[in-house]
């Protein structure tokens, strides 16, 4: 049952704590003794012929006077304090003042990030068409020659090459870590 347990939680992504797989162990060193000092005893039939009388004690324990007490001065005083507090809100309500606060994300920042990436990606395109443009152009014949290649693509590539390299820099030394919003109000 406990490494059916274990497999389950394991199944659903969820880490077990350590104690967990210590109770494990000594269950199945208790299972081995209790086999070498009773073969044919069956600890699934004592659990339940005994489960009734567990859930029977612990039923009998949370009817105790006092944690019946304590439940029932804490529905009192709920009930108290609830006429008070629908008052308060339906007030609120109707002056216009409810107010409901919810701390998401910033969207400047967001919109700013998305245009950032927006950006870089249509430059990369650019830096793309460049590149594949002067490859293409490579092939044409021409008289304007940049060190025994043709003119207009090496230029095509130098471009492209300074481009990607300003595009690495800027990425590298001037990109800065998202802040968080400070609230001054």
């Amino acid at each position: 049952m406990v490494l059916k347990i274990a497999q389950i939680s394991a199944d659903c992504w969820i880490r077990m704590p350590a104690e967990f797989t210590m109770i494990s162990k000594a269950m199945m060193n208790l299972e081995r003794v209790v086999y070498v000092l009773d073969p044919t005893f069956d600890p699934n039939a004592v659990i339940r012929a005994e489960a009734t009388n567990i859930l029977a004690l612990h039923t009998l324990h949370s009817f105790e006077p006092g944690p019946v007490l304590t439940r029932a001065i804490d529905v009192k005083e709920f009930v108290e304090r609830f006429p008070v507090r629908v008052n308060k809100i339906l007030d609120a309500i109707g002056n216009n003042e409810l107010k409901i606060a919810v701390d998401a994300i910033d969207e400047k920042v967001l919109l700013d990030g998305l245009q950032k990436i927006a950006n870089r990606i249509t430059l990369g395109l650019i830096l793309a068409a460049l590149i594949v443009g002067a490859a293409l152009m490579m092939r044409v014949d021409t008289s304007f020659r940049i060190l025994g290649y043709p003119g207009l693509p090496a230029i095509f590539f130098l471009l492209a090459a300074v481009a990607g390299l300003i595009l690495a820099i800027s990425i590298t030394f001037y990109d800065q870590k998202p802040r968080k919003k400070i609230d001054d109000e």
